[in-house]
């Protein structure tokens, strides 16, 4: 036999033997992975459908609570820049009230005090009117159903003209900073007047 003829007869015993390995191999591969019934495989898709639904479910939770942190997080913020003023605004109404109390001091007729009164007039329109500009605005009082949540009443007065609980007087004006209290009115409330009862005994005034 000559050299070539026995190279080609090693090849085809080793192709051969590579053959027998790989069915060998597939044969193995078969025994691992066993057939699975109809209902396996459907309670295996239910299970993976399942899986999936939790999944999904979670990823929902997780998008709604952090849309809810970021509401809660622009309300804050949305919250600091309308009443970072309040301490600033607080001081500024002791002003305005010390304006007001000067005003209603000077009730002389004198050219100076006139003069002093006009000039207290004017700053204290211009501090209203600076107020106004950053949403300040007083409460409303006179006139109004007296309202815990803005006036403290400091005293009662019957009345008979206006209902009871009626706001009569303000000693001291309420203030409010983006529409929440900054401080309440102080002011005198209504009452009804006090009739004898019907059956008090009459006097006999010619006895």
């Amino acid at each position: 036999m000559s050299n070539k003829q026995a190279r080609s007869a090693e090849s085809a015993e080793e192709l051969s033997v590579n053959t027998v390995d790989e069915a060998h191999l597939l044969e193995e591969d078969d025994t691992e992975m066993p057939e699975l019934s109809v209902a396996e495989l459907t309670e295996k898709l239910a299970q993976a459908e399942l899986n999936a639904q939790e999944n999904w479910d979670k990823m929902l939770r997780t998008q709604a609570e952090m849309e809810n942190l970021k509401r809660r997080v622009d309300k804050d913020l949305d919250n600091t820049r309308k009443f970072a003023l309040e301490r600033f605004a607080k001081e500024l109404i002791n002003v305005i009230d010390s304006l007001e109390l000067g005003i209603q001091a000077s009730v002389s007729e004198s050219p100076e005090v006139v003069k002093l009164r006009e000039g207290s007039e004017l700053t204290l329109k211009q501090f209203e009117a600076t107020l106004a500009r950053f949403n300040i605005v007083p409460v409303e009082a006179v006139g109004k159903p007296f309202n815990p949540e803005l006036h403290q009443a400091v005293s009662t007065q019957p009345n008979g003209e206006v209902e009871p609980n009626t706001v009569l007087i303000v000693f001291q004006k309420g203030y409010l900073l983006n529409d929440r209290l900054l401080r309440p009115a102080m002011v005198v409330v209504s009452k009804a007047i006090d009739l004898p009862p019907e059956n008090t005994p009459k006097i006999d005034e010619q006895a």
